[in-house]
């Protein structure tokens, strides 16, 4: 039995339709979320072929979008010669269930694609055990969908107390084996977890310390070499930083701290994500002071800034001060930030 989808789901190297639709809730963000899916698609290796989008009061029960442009979406797929599908919105599991016996291609969501870059960039140990525990907490749920056929799964069988199929009987097996899976990883990763907290009292404790943190490709990692003169790994791509590093930075006067650099944060993180890298973020949690780093040059740095605070609100980081660093300002052009060239 495979735990995760993600076992079956191979989305590398293959031409993809994005989907987005627009709600009343999302109107404001569309474009932008919907240009960061086609961004962290490429990041996942897949080759953006066509984006489809439809205008909608609610999505529709079975499908998300609509039948006609299911429709669409099944002519575009073939005319393009789209292998998988990727959805902006987060889809059921039913949903997806029907969409890939409508269309016959592979159709995933958002969440799934930054889980899918996740487990590929995922290094240290405290890393990949986070990702495997996000990954199976997203398959968790899906489990039915997942066995295409529950629907016949009496046969011919009897049907009664006690006569279930042979599908609903290795449902509830993998339920249970998906349950011990999680249950030893938490264990082990709440282990990793227990020491990295005393680490990072003891750092707290001994040293000023002050933490990067900002949305994914803001610059963090080539600043905090800059900073701490390292070698930490730096890549203008999403998500070249997974774990947390920690050096020392010299400031002014001879004085010291403790300088970290943290995992970038995206549009609507997957909640079982950001309950799994909470601990990866512990050293912006316990930060004397928190350094928020801006891509002021990008479009949708307004965006990009409520993001970053939001996450850092939702996992506790809302007492520290936090200082803003308006980076890659060079990039603008003088009318945009009020400095006159000469």
């Amino acid at each position: 039995m495979e735990t995760g989808r993600h076992a079956e789901v191979d989305i590398r190297a293959e031409p993809a339709i994005l989907v987005g639709v627009r709600l009343r809730d999302n109107e404001t963000t569309f474009d932008d979320s919907l240009a960061e899916l086609q961004a962290l698609a490429e990041t996942a290796g897949v080759r953006v072929v066509g984006t489809l989008e439809q205008r909608r009061v609610a999505p529709r029960g079975k499908t998300y979008i609509g039948k006609g442009k299911v429709e669409e979406l099944s002519a575009m797929c073939k005319e393009l010669g789209a292998k998988v599908v990727i959805f902006d919105n987060e889809l059921a599991p039913s949903q997806i269930a029907e969409l890939e016996k409508a269309l016959e291609l592979k159709v995933i969501d958002r969440s799934e694609v930054i889980l899918d870059i996740f487990a590929n960039r995922a290094t240290t140990k405290q890393a990949q055990l986070q990702v495997e525990i996000a990954q199976l907490e997203y398959t968790a749920p899906r489990l039915r969908a997942m066995w295409s056929h529950l629907g016949q799964v009496t046969g011919g069988a009897p049907v009664g107390v006690g006569t279930r199929g042979p599908g609903e009987q290795q449902l509830e097996i993998d339920r249970r084996i998906v349950k011990a899976k999680l249950d030893k990883l938490r264990r082990e990763l709440g282990e990793i977890e227990g020491r990295r907290s005393r680490e990072v009292k003891q750092r707290r404790d001994e040293h000023y310390t002050a933490a990067l943190v900002g949305y994914t490709n803001a610059g963090k990692s080539s600043l905090f070499n800059a900073l701490t003169r390292g070698g930490a790994y730096a890549a203008d791509k999403l998500f070249a930083t997974l774990g947390t590093r920690v050096e020392s930075w010299n400031l002014a006067g001879g004085n010291a701290a403790m300088l970290s650099d943290t995992v970038g944060f995206v549009q609507r993180l997957p909640h079982h994500l950001v309950a799994s890298f909470r601990a990866t973020l512990e050293d912006a949690i316990a930060s004397h002071v928190i350094l928020i780093v801006l891509d002021v040059a990008d479009p949708s740095a307004l965006m990009q800034y409520e993001t970053v605070q939001s996450v850092l609100d939702e996992i506790g980081a809302d007492q520290q001060p936090r200082i803003l660093l308006l980076n890659k300002a060079d990039r603008l052009p003088p009318s945009r930030i009020g400095i006159d060239p000469r």
